[in-house]
C-alpha cells in the first residue's frame, strides 16, 4: 500500500469508529494521523523501515503500528472488526452531503437503516423529518443528494480516470508484441469525469492472446467481463471499467481517433468525410472500397483537409470548422505557467507552513506563489482575523527575504458574505498584492439572486479575482445556478479575473464557458487551491481544462511574471 491508500483507510477508520461512538480522543489521532500522511513528503516505506514513523509529529507507536501493518500489505485487525461491526452501506450513506456520522448513527440505531436504499424509502415514507437534528429540510435535502449520487453512480473524477489509464498504460506500452499503445476516450479528452477507461494497442495477430491475457491478469483487475482477442473488458479494484482493443499498426490511427470521440465530434468528423466523398469509420478511410493509408491521427485531419485537432478539443464545440479555417488555438501548455496561484498555509486549514509551500514551488520550477489563507467568517477552516493577517504577512515578508529568485504575494481567500459583500473592509483588503473572493456558505440562492451576489462582489476594487464560481463538487454537490453568461460580461467589463479552481472535485469555472471568456477577454487564473504541498499536482488538471476551453498562453494570468500579476490588480484598484 502507498500513504494515500493507508491514509484512506485511516479516515476510514475514524468514520466507523464515530459511527460506532468510539473514544472521541482515538477518533481524531486517526483523523489527524490521515492528515499527516497526505501532507508527508518523505518516502513513508523509507521512514517505517528506518524506525522513524514516531519521528513524525502527531504519531504515536499504536498509530506507526498500524501504518507499518497496512505498508506490508498485512490485515489491519482493528480494522476489520470495525468493517464487521458497522454495516458496509452505512459508509455510502456517510458520502452524503449533510450525513455526518452522528446522523449516519441515529438512522441506523433508531429505523435500522444500513443502506442507501433504506435512507431513500424512509425519506419518502417521511420517516427522518421527525427524528430529532433532521427536520423536513434535511429530510428534503438528503433526498436531493440521493438523486444527485444516483445521477453521478459509475462515473469518477478525472484524476482517478487518469491515475488509472496511465497504470495501465505504463504496463502494456512495453509489452511484447505491443508495437502502440494509447490512452484514449474521455480521459484523453481531458473530460471533468470519466464513465470507463479505453485503451488502443497495435500489434500482429501472433502476439494478441498473449497481450490479451497480459491485461486480464494484472494485479488491479478485479473482475474479467469479457475476454477476446480483439477487445477485452476489465473491472478494476478501484471499481473503473476498462477496455482494451487491439487492432493491426495499420488500423490504429483511425481507432484511436474513434474512441478518443467524443461522440458528437466524431459524427461531425464523418458527416465532412462525406462531403468529400470519403468514408470515416474506426477501421479506416476509404475512397469507395480504397482505404487511404494514414500513419498517424495527422494524417487523418490532413486527408480531411483539416489541421491536426488536439484531443482537448474534439467535442464538436467548433473545433472542425475553425480546423478547417486554420484558425485553431495554439492551446495552453503546464510550462507556460510561471506562478502558482490560490494556495492555503498552516496559517488556516493548509498542511504546510508558509516556506515549506514557497520552496516546494520554486523547487517545481514556479518563480512565485500567491499565498491565499481563508478570511475570518471561514472559522471551520481557521480563517484569518485582521490581527492574524498582520503576523501572516509579516512571516510572509521574512520568508521573502531569505527566498532567491522567488517571490510570495500576500493573497487573502475572501468570503463573498450573502449580500455580496466581502468579509473584511477595505482596509484589510488594501493590505493584500491580491484578493480572491469566493462563496463558501448560503448555497440556496435563486439564480438571480447568486448572480447578483458574485457581481457584487467583483465590483470591490481590490478583489482580483473570483473563486471557483458556482462552488459545485463533481460527484457530490451540484453549483449554485447562476447566469454564468452575466458574470463573465460583468468580469469583463470590470477586468476581473475568473479561476479554473484546479481541484479535481471542483474544475470550475466549467470548461464549457472558457471559450466565452476568451471571447470576452477575461483573464483566467489556474489555481490549484492546494493545502498541502502535493496539492501543486492539481494544476494540470486545471491546465487540461484550459485547453479544453480553447485558452491559449495570453488568456492565462498566471503565465504573466509577478510584476504583471502585480500591475494586473494595481489596474482594478485604481
Amino acid at each position: 500500500m502507498d500513504k494515500k491508500q493507508i491514509s484512506k483507510i485511516l479516515t476510514e477508520m475514524a468514520l466507523l469508529m464515530e459511527i460506532k461512538g468510539d473514544n472521541p480522543f482515538k477518533i481524531r489521532a486517526h483523523e489527524n494521523a490521515a492528515r499527516i500522511l497526505d501532507g508527508l513528503g518523505e518516502n513513508l516505506a523509507e521512514l517505517a523501515a528506518a524506525g522513524k514513523l514516531t519521528g513524525i509529529k502527531g504519531i504515536g507507536q499504536g498509530m506507526a503500528d498500524k501504518i507499518t501493518t497496512l505498508l506490508s500489505d498485512q490485515p489491519l485487525e482493528e480494522y476489520d472488526r470495525l468493517k464487521k461491526a458497522i454495516p458496509a452501506g452505512l459508509l455510502e450513506i456517510a458520502r452524503i452531503p449533510g450525513m455526518g456520522p452522528k446522523k449516519v448513527k441515529a438512522v441506523w440505531q433508531e429505523l435500522n437503516i444500513t443502506n442507501l436504499e433504506e435512507l431513500e424509502a424512509a425519506g419518502k415514507a417521511d420517516r427522518l423529518s421527525g427524528m430529532k437534528g433532521f427536520g423536513a429540510k434535511t429530510q428534503e435535502k438528503i433526498l436531493e443528494n440521493i438523486e444527485l449520487m444516483k445521477r453521478f453512480q459509475d462515473r469518477y473524477l478525472i484524476s482517478e480516470g487518469e491515475t488509472a489509464a496511465a497504470s495501465l498504460y505504463q504496463a502494456l506500452k512495453d509489452q511484447p508484441g505491443v508495437i502502440r499503445c494509447e490512452i484514449a476516450g474521455s480521459v484523453r479528452r481531458r473530460k471533468e469525469t470519466i464513465g470507463d477507461l479505453d485503451l488502443v494497442v497495435s500489434a500482429e495477430d501472433r502476439h494478441r492472446a498473449a497481450i490479451m491475457d497480459f491485461f486480464t491478469t494484472l494485479p488491479g483487475v478485479e473482475t474479467v467481463k469479457s475476454k477476446g482477442d480483439t477487445k477485452s473488458t476489465a473491472l478494476l479494484s478501484s471499481g473503473i471499467s476498462a477496455d482494451l482493443r487491439i487492432v493491426s499498426d495499420a488500423q490504429f490511427p483511425y481507432l484511436l481517433h474513434h474512441s478518443t470521440g467524443s461522440k458528437e465530434h466524431n459524427v461531425a468528423m464523418r458527416q465532412r468525410a462525406i462531403q468529400q466523398g470519403l468514408k470515416l469509420n474506426e477501421y479506416g478511410l476509404f475512397r469507395d472500397e480504397t482505404n487511404i493509408s494514414c500513419a498517424d491521427e495527422e494524417a487523418i485531419f490532413r486527408e480531411l483537409g483539416l489541421d491536426f485537432i488536439p484531443p482537448e478539443l474534439r467535442e464538436n464545440y467548433g473545433e472542425i470548422e475553425a480546423a478547417a479555417q486554420q484558425t485553431l488555438p495554439k492551446l495552453l501548455e503546464m510550462n507556460d505557467l510561471r506562478g502558482v496561484i490560490h494556495t492555503h498555509t498552516l496559517w488556516s486549514d493548509g498542511v504546510h507552513s508558509v516556506e515549506e509551500m514557497a520552496r516546494a514551488a520554486q523547487k517545481l520550477g514556479y518563480e512565485y506563489l500567491v499565498i491565499s489563507d481563508h478570511s475570518k467568517v471561514a472559522a471551520y477552516a481557521n480563517g484569518l482575523n485582521a490581527e492574524r493577517v498582520k503576523q501572516q504577512q509579516a512571516e510572509i515578508d521574512a520568508v521573502n527575504a531569505r527566498m532567491d529568485n522567488f517571490r510570495i504575494l500576500k493573497s487573502i481567500e475572501c468570503d463573498i458574505l450573502g449580500d455580496g459583500t466581502l468579509d473584511f473592509p477595505d482596509e484589510v483588503l488594501a493590505t493584500f498584492d491580491l484578493v480572491i473572493a469566493s462563496i463558501h456558505s448560503k448555497f440556496g440562492m435563486t439564480r438571480d439572486e447568486a448572480t447578483r451576489r458574485l457581481i457584487r462582489a467583483m465590483e470591490n476594487p481590490y478583489v482580483t479575482v473570483l473563486g471557483h464560481p458556482t462552488g459545485r463538487l463533481l460527484l457530490a454537490r451540484e453549483g449554485y445556478a447562476i447566469d454564468h453568461h452575466a458574470v463573465i460580461d460583468a468580469a469583463a467589463e470590470l477586468g476581473v479575473c475568473i479561476e479554473i479552481n484546479a481541484n479535481p472535485r471542483r474544475l470550475d469555472l466549467d470548461w464549457r464557458f472558457l471559450k466565452y471568456a476568451k471571447e470576452k477577454r477575461v483573464q483566467i487564473a489556474i489555481s490549484p487551491d492546494a493545502h498541502r504541498i502535493e496539492g501543486y499536482d492539481d494544476v494540470r488538471y486545471g491546465v487540461g481544462i484550459a485547453r479544453k476551453g480553447w485558452l491559449e498562453k495570453d488568456d492565462v494570468l498566471n503565465t504573466r511574471t509577478a510584476e504583471e500579476v502585480l500591475a494586473f490588480a494595481r489596474k482594478r484598484r485604481q
